[in-house]
């Protein structure tokens, strides 16, 4: 079962869109501070259905908004079984057609039986359905390693938590976003959103797509299965979690937003999945000297919010990393 999106609370915030040629100029000076080779460029989408990408549809334009739903308020203290959300009610709530879907979510642990990271990937045109999503789980046998799996093409749930780029899936201009050995501090995606964050201040700019990891090897995180003592502080979030080093490549999905807005946005959201059994929550890269990233991404016009948490004292605890 999954709770019918027509009945959720969907509140909506326009974003600011500048121009794609100013954007690739504004991270092509900022990401220098962080990465010692960086190239940006406006260009036609790639198809990302092809290798090394692999995604369910070949481009990101047409309609391209970002959707956030539910959010960590909704596994503590302790887990909310009742936030299953069916992935095919978006395209009629967003009026979206055809729709490709991608990004970030916990997974359908009706489906699975335990908590999971799912990698959202899947195009919907009328009545044709392409599911490409995959899901990693802790191995419950040897909690050490992690299982990555492909989802049944009839299985379209998430639950509890999502963040999802969402577009027609057109050919169209992108922004390419090329970079080697990380210098600074920062993780691939807080990068690009501070250095836009600092450039367009209270202008809050959101953008999603996809990035390869290329070369080297990243934390990742997978959720284990539902805490079953109660979660209360950002301290029990990260005990509870199991930490992966995974290795190239990765191909990671999700969204950035630079502010979190009166909405309690998450401001930055990637799962990656690969051909060689490994996946999960984007962190960092491990592996700074080696490292390469190569993304592709599209600014969103609107920003969707589905199913609000309304926090409670014990909740307001921000998850910028989680």
């Amino acid at each position: 079962m999954a709770l019918d999106i027509k009945n959720l609370k969907l509140e909506q915030k326009i974003l600011h869109q500048p121009p794609l040629n100013e954007v690739a100029e504004v991270l092509n000076n900022g990401l220098k501070n962080n990465f010692s080779t960086v190239q940006v460029e406006v260009v036609d989408c790639p198809d990302l259905t092809q290798r090394p990408f692999t995604l369910a549809c070949k481009g990101l334009g047409g309609k391209a908004n970002l959707l956030e739903i539910g959010g960590p308020p909704f596994l503590m203290p302790l887990v909310n079984r009742n936030k299953v959300y069916e992935l095919k009610q978006i395209p009629e709530a967003l009026d979206l057609d055809p729709a490709f879907i991608i990004g970030a979510s916990a997974g359908p642990f009706p489906h699975t039986g335990v908590s999971c990271e799912e990698m959202v990937n899947l195009y919907i045109c009328k009545n044709k359905l392409l599911n490409q999503s995959r899901i990693s789980k802790v191995n419950v046998e040897d909690t050490s390693r992690h299982i990555l799996e492909t989802l049944p093409e009839s299985e379209t749930r998430c639950s509890l938590l999502a963040n999802l780029f969402c577009s027609n899936g057109n050919a169209g201009k992108v922004l390419k976003v090329h970079c080697k050995k990380r210098t600074g501090n920062d993780d691939f995606i807080a990068a690009i959103r501070k250095t836009l964050m600092k450039f367009y201040k209270e202008k809050v700019v959101g953008l999603g797509g996809t990035f390869l990891l290329k070369e080297g090897q990243a934390k990742q995180h997978v959720m284990p299965d539902f805490s079953k003592t109660p979660i209360t502080s950002g301290e029990d979030f990260n005990d509870w979690l199991k930490f992966y080093n995974m290795s190239a490549p990765l191909i990671a999905v999700g969204t950035l937003v630079t502010g979190q807005t009166e909405l309690d946005l998450r401001v930055q959201h990637f799962h990656s999945f690969s051909h060689h059994g490994e996946g999960g929550h984007y962190h960092i890269d491990t592996t700074p000297d080696s490292v390469e990233y190569l993304g592709y991404f599209n600014l969103g016009k609107i920003l969707y919010r589905l199913d609000r948490p309304n926090l409670d004292e014990h909740q307001m605890i921000k998850f910028e990393r989680f």
